[in-house]
């Protein structure tokens, strides 16, 4: 992949969930690269905190993507930093664990941060994309989205929706000179995946290697990224195995039980916060 550093210069990319995590290392990349970069996250402090370690070209701003005025509000103080080329929704959660034993509550908060934070983002900057006629909106989704994993249900829910709703919006305005990429990530080293054990024969990624593919998306659009390369063929041929074949192949790889046999110790803290976002 490309690493121009300035191959994205005089872009402005505004970042959802750029307190940590994929969103901070994909702003940190895009600065690297010459992008004026926004940074939201609804916790003000990391916002604030990743804004001062990334330094000049950095504008931190509070935001909750579950709530379409706030997502307003973002967008529009990116615009004022100079038009937005480029909105990541990369905001989400991951609740897991078996389906009865999550409340309803929980289902709820991933359906408002995973999906509405998508939904309201691009409803938000696509306007003022279509007047220009550029831009580019850019959901972070996850192989979740395209498989089922027991003990995510309510995860892949929304990040099939994720897919569905970019797939969607990029038919719908083709040709307006808006792109429309869906980034879907296997497993990331973040706080998502704490506690969990991943799926024996691919590797886990890292954060960086998310942000590098994104950034590769900005200076190529393109309608899909697949992180590592290699899921992107895996994801392409299990339809073509039968339920009964794909079921076999991923309950041997572990695929099945990723998200029901993890440490709930280890994953304590993260399950704390994303209750309280």
């Amino acid at each position: 992949m490309s690493s121009s550093t300035q191959s994205l210069a005089g872009k402005v990319v505004a970042i959802t969930g750029a307190g940590r995590g994929i969103g901070l290392a994909t702003a940190r990349e895009a600065l690297r690269r010459g992008a004026t970069v926004v940074v939201g996250d609804v916790d003000g402090e990391s916002v604030e905190m990743a804004a001062a370690e990334l330094g000049q070209g950095a504008h931190p701003v509070q935001v909750d993507v579950s709530d379409a005025d706030s997502m307003a509000a973002f967008v529009k103080a990116a615009e004022a930093v100079g038009p937005l080329s480029v909105l990541v929704n990369n905001a989400g959660i991951m609740p897991i664990g078996e389906f009865l034993a999550l409340s309803p509550a929980a289902y709820r908060r991933a359906v408002e941060i995973n999906v509405l934070g998508a939904i309201f983002g691009t409803h938000a900057a696509l306007p003022a994309m279509l007047e220009r006629g550029a831009g580019q909106i850019i959901n972070v989704a996850s192989t979740a989205g395209k498989a089922p994993v027991p003990g995510g249900a309510t995860y892949c829910a929304t990040k099939a929706a994720v897919v569905a709703f970019t797939e969607t919006t990029r038919v719908e305005y083709a040709g307006t000179g808006v792109d429309f990429t869906c980034v879907l990530p296997h497993f990331t080293n973040t706080e998502l995946i704490a506690g969990t054990s991943g799926t024996r024969g691919i590797p886990v990624v890292e954060p960086d290697d998310v942000a590098k593919g994104i950034c590769y998306a900005i200076e190529k659009p393109r309608p899909d990224v697949y992180v590592p390369k290699v899921i992107g063929t895996v994801l392409a041929t299990q339809p073509l195995m039968g339920r009964t074949v794909r079921d076999a192949i991923n309950r041997r790889l572990g695929a099945y039980r990723a998200f029901l046999d993890f440490d709930h110790g280890a994953r304590a803290r993260y399950d704390d916060r994303i209750a309280q976002s």
